[in-house]
């Protein structure tokens, strides 16, 4: 009996053990605050705190991982967003409103998850961009038309994520309507595809929308276009020499029937975009950004053609592997007769000229 006392808890302890590690759940997230200038709001300079405009904005979730034997797993993960400043809960008040699924993960066949999440854009081509990667949101193109500073994620979707092919990854989502009866009604696809080799990396993604935010339950529900169709073209490359890594992204997006506009008959938006990141040291680097935008409006009676020119510097230091301080300034040049100066998600300026400045700190956990 005795021994049976001793064996026992040695067991269990021992299947603890194995559990533990068998499966983790990780919680994380990231603080971003800053002060901004921008230049000619209303025709005055305006000096705002503002917080989650890096990349990675203000945000914290858990995210798991459990092995179900023979290379499968059981995956999850939840992701809030919020105001620093006030403490709302992004976007919109939504607890988990930046990520939200569940699925099964194989390390041969792929990944497929299941609630909602982000589109192929931002999966495969944001990354090679400034908005995704060391920008952030001052570094969306033109009121992020393209999404690739995912200003909106897919509600009702399930995503398909293939493994690792010698460098190719490719994946898909769709979101689905949930409507009775109006099956395309507010639904989504979305494909892209990945390379990388060396110092090489090349993306690119499509995405179709259809019905963006026109019902409440559907795949999107907070994309900057109500609309009754858009479509999203994206392809990006990266190339690392030494130190420093180029970049060019070009993204293409056509946006139809606005019910909130009925007198706008389409909207496009081309963007060209160059961009480079020189780590000067393991703590310090210097990136840059040129944007060309063309706009294309069609209205009932007219048919405009505005043009933007952009560019951006930033410089940021690593106090530790988790806490940077950084500097952001921008400039932009809008050409056309009702076209004002706007970057990123600031306020617009009141001429054809904007410029925004910003230092902030970021920490993550």
């Amino acid at each position: 009996m005795k021994a049976l006392k001793v064996f026992v808890p040695a067991v269990l302890a021992a299947a603890a053990c194995v559990a533990q590690a068998q499966s983790s759940v990780t919680l994380y997230g990231t603080i971003d605050e800053g002060f901004d200038y921008i230049r000619n709001v209303n025709g005055h300079s305006d000096y705002t705190l503002t917080s989650g405009t890096q990349q990675l904005g203000d945000r914290w979730g858990l995210k798991g991982s459990e092995d179900l034997g023979n290379g499968l797993h059981a995956v999850f993960q939840l992701e809030n967003g919020f105001a620093l400043n006030t403490g709302a809960a992004l976007p919109n008040g939504q607890m988990f409103g930046r990520q939200a699924y569940v699925g099964l993960s194989s390390e041969e066949t792929g990944t497929v998850t299941l609630g909602r999440q982000y589109d192929s854009v931002v999966d495969y081509v944001a990354p090679l961009a400034a908005a995704g990667s060391w920008g952030g949101t001052l570094f969306a193109h033109p009121f992020d038309a393209d999404n690739l500073d995912d200003s909106f994620r897919v509600n009702n979707a399930i995503k398909y994520t293939s493994a690792n092919y010698a460098g190719l990854q490719l994946g898909g989502v769709y979101g689905f309507s949930n409507q009775a009866g109006s099956f395309a009604s507010n639904r989504v696809w979305s494909a892209g595809a990945r390379y990388q080799a060396g110092a090489l990396t090349a993306a690119a993604a499509y995405m179709d929308i259809d019905g963006a935010d026109e019902t409440t339950g559907g795949a999107v529900t907070d994309a900057p276009y109500i609309s009754s169709r858009q479509r999203i073209a994206a392809a990006g490359v990266n190339y690392a020499i030494g130190a420093t890594k180029f970049g060019l992204v070009y993204t293409h997006s056509d946006i139809y029937g606005r019910p909130d506009l009925p007198a706008q008959q389409s909207l496009k938006f081309d963007n060209i975009e160059a961009n480079a990141k020189w780590d000067v040291s393991s703590a310090l680097y210097l990136a840059a950004m040129y944007l060309y935008t063309r706009e294309s409006i069609a209205t009932t009676t007219a048919h405009y053609f505005p043009h933007r020119n952009e560019f951006g510097l930033t410089a940021g230091y690593h106090l530790s592997k988790r806490t940077e301080v950084y500097a952001q300034g921008l400039y932009e040049h809008a050409t056309g007769s009702t076209v004002l100066g706007q970057i990123g998600d600031t306020a617009a300026s009141s001429s054809h000229d904007e410029t925004v400045a910003r230092v902030g700190i970021r920490t993550a956990f």
